[in-house]
């Protein structure tokens, strides 16, 4: 990755080879070798190209990638930004800058994909609490999930975050948000699921728990009702032979006559509507503060 002048102004390219195949354009006047692959890293690097040394700090799903998250943001996803201090930064295209406190214990070092240097982000915890600030409640619980699968973040570090930063802007709507996680989940799809189906107003289901021998990657044992998401006959049998109900579902299926099928099962299992969700407001507005 390079500086488009830079390489002009030294000779080492002309304007014409740097519209050539071998270079993509990541930023304005920010280039680099088209073999590397196209994803938020990448991205993530090219923004931090253009900005003055230690300027920013990545955070939210930007960090979360920098950690290993890599399904926390795609490369059409903007790269988030924590501007330090009192420091001026302009904004760039596909970039959001957040100018708001960030405590130093918020801040470490991680060595983005692809690149030698080490570069400034959120710690997990900030980054599991800031995702839930900024992003729609599903895509929220998803990042931080998959921080919880992959043991980049605990629940205690993030308990102890939610604490501190309680009188922050955001900060009831992280707490609640942050309190739908659950780390057993093992893929984006089963994170957005699970909460989709907790918005259509069914109790929350636990991912992946430990029935028997085998692991539905939804069910609510207390009405002894299981969702699947792919056919597993064997592990479906067993389920059944023990008095579960299964249900099977598939990204082909309408999502509303899932939830149809879902409620029917669990009211002949005798759950009942009892109030609204006890989700705020705040952790379903993405804009609430």
């Amino acid at each position: 990755m390079f500086r488009g002048s830079a390489a002009v102004a030294s000779g080492l390219l002309s304007v014409h080879q740097l519209r050539g195949r071998g270079w993509i354009r990541l930023r304005h006047d920010v280039y680099a070798d088209s073999r590397l692959p196209q994803d938020h890293a990448l991205l993530c690097r090219a923004s931090l190209a253009r900005l003055p040394p230690d300027s920013v700090v990545l955070a939210g799903p930007s960090a979360a990638v920098a950690h290993g998250v890599h399904s926390a943001a795609s490369p059409a996803d903007p790269v988030h930004l924590i501007v330090v201090g009192d420091r001026r930064v302009g904004d760039q295209a596909g970039t959001r800058l957040h100018r708001i406190p960030l405590d130093p214990c918020d801040v470490s070092a991680v060595a983005l994909a692809g690149g030698g240097t080490s570069v400034a982000v959120t710690v997990p915890a900030r980054t599991a609490w800031d995702a839930a600030v900024w992003l729609a409640l599903p895509d929220a619980v998803a990042v931080v999930d998959a921080l919880l699968f992959q043991g980049v973040v605990t629940p205690a570090s993030m308990r102890e975050v939610v604490a501190r930063l309680a009188d922050r802007p955001g900060g009831r709507r992280a707490g609640h948000t942050l309190a739908l996680a659950d780390g057993h989940a093992r893929s984006r799809a089963e994170s957005v699921l699970r909460i989709r189906l907790f918005l259509a107003g069914l109790p929350m289901a636990l991912a992946h728990p430990p029935i028997f021998a085998v692991r539905p990657p939804l069910a609510w044992p207390e009405f002894r009702l299981a969702l699947w998401c792919a056919p597993d006959p064997a592990a479906e049998r067993v389920m059944v032979s023990e008095g579960w109900l299964v249900v099977r579902t598939s990204p082909r299926r309408d999502f509303g006559e899932v939830v149809r099928e879902l409620r029917e099962a669990l009211h002949a299992r005798g759950w009942r509507t009892k109030r609204k969700q006890d989700v705020m407001e705040s952790a379903l507005t993405p804009n609430m503060r």
